[in-house]
């Protein structure tokens, strides 16, 4: 259990940190930057099966969860230049 959840803080923080230097952002912190990337893993998981494709093993999760983050990351900006 405890080694599942260090994985996915280590996965969620380079997905962040990754996310925000493909977005060419001044990030939001390395605290916001892991649940980012957590958060991201999960969206992404969910795009990418609803799209049908898969993998397995670390490097697809990280694929997955930076893709996600980079996802979450447009959005938001996208809500933010409405606002």
């Amino acid at each position: 259990m405890a080694h599942g959840f260090i994985w996915l803080i280590i996965v969620g923080f380079v997905a962040g940190w990754a996310a925000g230097k493909i977005m060419k952002g001044g990030g939001y912190g390395v605290i916001a930057d892991i649940l980012l990337g957590i958060v991201g893993g999960m969206v992404g998981g969910w795009v990418v099966g609803l799209l049908g494709i898969g993998g397995g093993g670390l490097i697809w999760a990280l694929l997955v969860a930076i893709f996600g983050a980079v996802l979450l990351i447009w959005i938001t900006r996208l809500i933010k230049k409405e606002v």
